[in-house]
Formats: C-alpha cells, sequence, structure tokens
C-alpha cells in the first residue's frame, strides 16, 4: 500500500464521492475537473489495492473498504482543519487550545460565564468546547479526545483526577394543569404512573431514574428521548409526558412556556458535577484552567463586549 499518494484532495474527493453519490458533484466540490478527479480516483484506489466504489449508471455506491476509508478519511480531514486553524491561531497570537469535554447540565448552567471570564483573563488561551452526556465525556477523557471534562457524578472515574465542580437540584417538570401540579416537595416514585421524557441514553439524570425505578421495582415509562433541556420542555409543554431536569438551566425555559415545577425528595435529586483530567497530568495550562473552574467563589460573569 502506497500510502504516500495519499494526498488529501484525493482523500476530500473520496469523501465527497461518498457523501454525494456523485463523482461530477465531488469534482465540482474537490475544484477539479471530472476528468482529473476520475483518475485521481483510479489512482486512490490503486495505492489501496482495493475498490472503494461501485460505478453505477446513476452514480456510485462506497464498497465496504469505502465505508471505512471515508470514515478514517474524514477524521483525518477534521484533523487537518483544526490543525491548520490552530496554525493561524498562534499567527493572531493564540498560545494554545485546551480541549474540554463537558455535559448538558455543566454547560447549560455553569460554564459559559467561566469560559467568557477565562477568555478574558487568558486570551492566548482557546478552550475548545464539546458537549456530550456524562457517559461520553468520561470515555473522551479516558481516549484522549479530551484534556478536561466537565460531567454529573455517576460515570465510573477510576484511574482519573477527579475535583468538585458545582452542585446543582434536579426538580419535576409538569404541563401547568398537570394533576401533580404543586409546590410542595414530592417523591420520585409518586410520578412513575406517568409517561416520561428523558434526555438520551448515557445521561446522568436518566441513570438516576431508571435506578430509582429499579429500586421501587417499578417500570420507568419512557416516551420519548431527545438531545437537549429545551426539547424535553417542549415535548412537556405538548402533553407528551413530564420529566426531570436540572432547575438552574430548566427555569428560564419553563417560566417561557409556563411550565410547572416541583422539587424532589430524593437524595439523588442534589447532585454533584466534577471536574476529571487524566491520571499524573501536569501540563501547567490544563493546571490553571482546572484551579480556575474549582474556586468554590468563583461566580465569574460574562462581561458586554467592548465597543
Amino acid at each position: 500500500m502506497n500510502l504516500a499518494r495519499f494526498d488529501l484532495v484525493s482523500i476530500r474527493l473520496a469523501v465527497a464521492c461518498a457523501q454525494t453519490g456523485s463523482l461530477t458533484a465531488a469534482a465540482r466540490t474537490a475544484h477539479l475537473a471530472l476528468a482529473a478527479a476520475s483518475r485521481r480516483l483510479r489512482e486512490l484506489e490503486s495505492a489501496l489495492g482495493d475498490t472503494l466504489f461501485e460505478r453505477h449508471a446513476r452514480g456510485l455506491l462506497p464498497t465496504a473498504a469505502g465505508r471505512v476509508f471515508v470514515k478514517h478519511g474524514l477524521t483525518l480531514l477534521q484533523t487537518m482543519e483544526q490543525l491548520a486553524g490552530e496554525l493561524a491561531d498562534l499567527r493572531q497570537g493564540i498560545a494554545r487550545h485546551i480541549r474540554l469535554c463537558a455535559s448538558s447540565a455543566a454547560i447549560s448552567q455553569f460554564l459559559p460565564p467561566l469560559l467568557a471570564r477565562y477568555g478574558e483573563l487568558h486570551p492566548q488561551v482557546h478552550v475548545d468546547l464539546e458537549e456530550q452526556v456524562s457517559e461520553v465525556v468520561v470515555a473522551t477523557l479516558r481516549e484522549g479526545r479530551a484534556d478536561v471534562a466537565v460531567f454529573v457524578e455517576g460515570p465510573d472515574t477510576t484511574g482519573l483526577d477527579t475535583q468538585l465542580f458545582r452542585h446543582d437540584e434536579l426538580v419535576l417538570v409538569l404541563p401547568a394543569q398537570h394533576r401533580l401540579a404543586g409546590k410542595s416537595p414530592l417523591a420520585f416514585t409518586d410520578a412513575l404512573d406517568e409517561e416520561w421524557i428523558s434526555l438520551t441514553a448515557g445521561a446522568a439524570m436518566l441513570q438516576k431514574q431508571q435506578q430509582a425505578a429499579l429500586a421501587a421495582n417499578r417500570p420507568l415509562k419512557l416516551r420519548m428521548q431527545v438531545r437537549s433541556f429545551d426539547a424535553v420542555c417542549h415535548m412537556v409543554a405538548s402533553g407528551l409526558g413530564v420529566a426531570v431536569l436540572p432547575k438552574a438551566a430548566a427555569l428560564p425555559i419553563m417560566r417561557a412556556m409556563k411550565l410547572s415545577w416541583r422539587p424532589l425528595t430524593d437524595p439523588w435529586a442534589r447532585r454533584r458535577l466534577l471536574v476529571a483530567s487524566p491520571p499524573g497530568q501536569s501540563d501547567a495550562g490544563i493546571s490553571a484552567l482546572i484551579a480556575f473552574l474549582v474556586q468554590p467563589s468563583q461566580n465569574a460573569k460574562a462581561k458586554p463586549p467592548k465597543q
């Protein structure tokens, strides 16, 4: 296999062929003449020793080898784009990038003003933020695809260095006229007859609900799973079910949608959010960011941009 012939233009062309199913459209995307694109694709397949696409009258269809190549080709193209971006940042005075992966609860309640303030204090550092559910956040850190992780306590953190970040509270979210609407706290199990709207699998909140239902020997009637707090509230407002959400994050949405909410008596409704890094991490820039995030008195507010 002649890896030296894997130039980025040819990789971009192959990815575009898979995405569009058309060599003509892919050539246009790669800014190549059709004949040049056809030649590059043949040369790429020759270098690989595999056929990447089946040719049909209606276009191109990736083979098994083509699907594998496109998957890794996309990753390589994204890495090269990040490399180009970081080199451009260096020329503009940004000395480094720190990859931060965080859960929805951390992002929606705490991180934006903190990161804005950190950017003001350390303009030479660019924090690249990725949002995932808590289990994926920890997996991303373990796999080396993040430098720092912020997530809700729950996933296995064996071998990671962790510190307390913040606390939050989960509440029951209901349509305004729901039979359970009220002000006093209630137990989660008192709402288990309802149908539920939740986040996707891997969310720390969903795991707590499932564990509580299992402990009560009752089913959790999951009707819908969505990817954001806002989407959860929209489903609840439409009368499709009830939900559990972090109070601080959901309160503005609940007010806007005229939803009702009640505190939960369950101890698991009071949660800890953690900051984690790989064991033995000694990078001064990463350590400085973690130290800033875990300051208990840190109530950074984003300042308005200068005129």
